[in-house]
């Protein structure tokens, strides 16, 4: 007798699995049958491949149903599944989402205030994330855009041993923004 899962139970209602067809679920006329060990069988009525694959005792699968004639393939369904949700948690695992942190300052911040920020930004680029370094202007500040362009050059100079600056000083109404990347990942 087959092995594999063939429904799923929501809610009290029974649906088929939707990832793949299996077992009597599968209706074409012929099929192109593959072994476990990925040996072609040839093409055969699905009633066949599926008397095959209990004489095995394992599961008919469809592998690949767009292809004339569709591709069925004998397995254990339930170790298939098992075995790719173990690949699925594994690369889930090892995967590194980059933020992009964002740092503000204003154009008349203070020495100690803007190597603060500096010291923050920094240990965001070790740590393998963007940084969106901005300056905002206020009121009469907005006539001296230079200075913002400079500190952002500055800052960028700080960081210059753990980044390279993605996108150069940019005015965007009132705020003058540019972007730095890790230069190493962790």
């Amino acid at each position: 007798m087959p092995c594999g899962i063939r429904f799923l139970f929501i809610g009290g209602v029974i649906i088929s699995n939707p990832a793949h067809q299996i077992n009597e679920e599968i209706r074409d006329k012929e099929v192109r049958l593959i072994s476990e060990n990925s040996e072609q069988l040839g093409i055969m009525s699905a009633e066949q491949a599926l008397e095959i694959a209990i004489d095995h005792g394992l599961d008919l699968v469809k592998i690949a149903p767009n292809s004339v004639p569709p591709v069925c393939k004998i397995m254990d369904y339930g170790k298939y599944r098992f075995e790719q949700s173990k690949r699925e948690k594994e690369a889930r695992r090892n995967q590194h989402v980059v933020e992009i942190k964002e740092i503000r300052m204003s154009p008349s911040i203070g020495d100690n205030d803007f190597n603060t920020k500096l010291k923050n930004g920094q240990k965001f680029l070790r740590e393998g994330n963007r940084l969106k370094v901005a300056v905002r202007f206020r009121g009469r500040e907005m006539a001296h855009t230079e200075i913002g362009e400079e500190l952002l050059k500055r800052f960028a100079a700080g960081c210059e041993e753990v980044a390279t600056v993605d996108k150069n000083p940019k005015l965007d109404g009132r705020h003058m923004s540019m972007f730095l990347s890790p230069k190493h990942a962790k």
